[in-house]
């Protein structure tokens, strides 16, 4: 199995170029979210919050948006603390709660366990290594998914730090315009087309506040 681990790139499924249709399960990890804890997150248009939206309602969006401390929540899903999240999907889904755990193993997965971000500067932990840099925005990419639906990359690059630091991180939430991101999917490495382009390893963060029975909570509020 393949880990998202710093400063690697990683490519896996059935991918197309960017802005063509993508094939992947409706990209269902990016879509279909309702909220009901007090950690604040910018309210979303549900139509934009599907990703039905226009180009010119996509906005660049800085790095301040991502403010803060964050947990990976794939070490939920390997403790059991998500299983209740995957029974919820299987009673509407279409899929069995072993296969959407098995689904979510290989979206989620990764070694970077931890993330801190703080001004232009990102800390990324894992059991190994800590390691540092400044990023600045590199503009945004639109993407569009097998579905008909879409979603917008918000893009960083590396403007300083230390050298195993991933050169780009792709942030992938439901806004397409300014506001606070409540929970995000990171893509990171140093190729920026090739990060486009994957679809099937999303790694996960929500707040490093929250407890893992909260982000259970949240997920299955969806």
């Amino acid at each position: 199995m393949m880990k998202t681990r710093i400063g690697a790139i990683l490519l896996g499924g059935m991918i197309l170029a960017a802005g063509q249709a993508m094939a992947h399960d409706s990209h269902s990890h990016d879509h279909g979210h309702d909220h009901g804890h007090d950690h604040a997150h910018a309210p979303v248009d549900k139509a934009v919050y599907d990703g039905y939206f226009e180009d010119a309602q996509v906005k660049d969006r800085p790095l301040s948006d991502y403010e803060g401390d964050w947990q990976s929540v794939y070490p939920l899903l390997q403790d059991g603390t998500l299983d209740p999240v995957m029974v919820h999907k299987a009673e509407s889904g279409d899929k069995t709660a072993e296969e959407y755990r098995a689904y979510y193993e290989t979206g989620y997965e990764t070694d970077v366990h931890s993330i801190e971000i703080h001004g232009n500067e990102i800390t990324f932990h894992d059991k190994q290594d800590e390691i540092r840099a400044e990023y600045k925005s590199d503009g945004h990419e639109i993407l569009t998914y097998a579905k008909g639906n879409r979603g917008v990359r918000f893009i960083f690059r590396k403007s300083g730090g230390d050298d195993a630091a991933p050169r780009f991180i792709q942030f992938s939430d439901h806004g397409i315009a300014p506001g606070k991101a409540w929970h995000y999917h990171l893509y990171f490495g140093n190729d920026r087309d090739a990060l486009l382009k994957e679809v099937t390893n999303w790694p996960t963060y929500y707040p490093a506040q929250m407890t893992g029975a909260q982000v259970a909570e949240e997920m299955i509020a969806h």
